[in-house]
């Protein structure tokens, strides 16, 4: 693993380094997401794999832009309506357009925020992105080691956890296996949060016997992504609350993510991946 303690402003020598690291004949959960937005950070391997995705859900961009919405959304009202100056985007992805700090920054340009992610090339860029912004940083870190995120270096010169959080856990914890623990992972996380601070995550999802089609098509993609990824995890309802522990969800809580409080005039697709990507967002009393 790099030297994950600089800042911003080393980026050159972190991006030699990390590029030097980046393994383009396997597919990356990043990339491929990247492609699913219409990115250009990806590679063949990774476009293997999400066109077999998309013969199984067509809407799968779809999807993919209402993961970025959701983020955008909870933001905006986290920073403008809960007065949160503090970000852990656990997770983060390869940067797009709307990404958290400069939603948050828009609205309050004291706002600080740390991405967290276990892809070298995301550190690359991530890095050239923030190569002038002191008050946000990128680092390289896995989830499946909370301790390592919250004693890092970086996140504790940023990130004061005797003041209000918030831990952004998009589209992750579907990419931790059930033997993982994922459930004691966002336990972990969770008590490291002081009170007043809040929980948002977006999770794969698989709504069951009520809903056949839709869950034979989560089954479809969680065999795919497992046979390409070696992640993947639809799960129900009640599994996905779990990881909130005893936290209230605000409303409208655990719902499709174009339902989490659409803005005003907003048109969503409603195909059958609109039932297999849900999200909430919770609060620390």
């Amino acid at each position: 693993m790099a030297d994950n303690d600089q800042h911003a402003g080393d980026a050159p020598a972190e991006h030699d380094r990390a590029n030097v690291r980046i393994d383009t004949s396997r597919p990356s959960v990043s990339r491929v997401y990247d492609f699913m937005l219409g990115g250009k950070d990806n590679f063949a391997v990774d476009r293997h794999v999400a066109e077999a995705a998309l013969r199984i859900a067509p809407d799968a961009p779809a999807a993919a832009k209402s993961n970025r919405d959701f983020l955008r959304r909870v933001v905006r009202h986290l920073a403008a309506e809960a007065g949160i100056r503090q970000f852990l985007d656990i997770g983060s992805g390869l940067p797009t357009q709307g990404n958290v700090h400069e939603v948050a920054q828009q609205i309050a340009p004291e706002a600080r925020v740390v991405y967290v992610d276990n892809d070298p090339i995301v550190l690359v860029h991530g890095r050239a992105l923030l190569a002038r912004n002191g008050s946000t940083t990128v680092i390289e870190a896995d989830i499946r080691d909370p301790e390592a995120i919250l004693g890092h270096p970086a996140v504790t010169a940023l990130i004061d956890f005797d003041q209000p959080v918030a831990l952004l856990l998009f589209g992750i914890l579907h990419h931790l296996n059930d033997h993982e623990e994922p459930e004691a992972i966002a336990a972990r996380l969770r008590a490291a949060l002081p009170s007043g601070s809040y929980l948002a995550l977006s999770h794969f999802h698989n709504p069951g016997p009520g809903m056949p089609e839709v869950s034979a098509q989560a089954d479809s993609a969680e065999k795919l992504f497992n046979e390409h990824l070696g992640t993947g995890r639809w799960r129900t309802h009640d599994e996905i609350m779990t990881f909130f522990g005893d936290l209230p969800l605000l409303e409208p809580g655990l719902v499709p993510l174009p339902e989490w409080r659409p803005d005003p005039g907003e048109v969503f697709e409603r195909g059958i991946t609109y039932h297999t990507f849900v999200g909430g967002l919770a609060h620390k009393p």
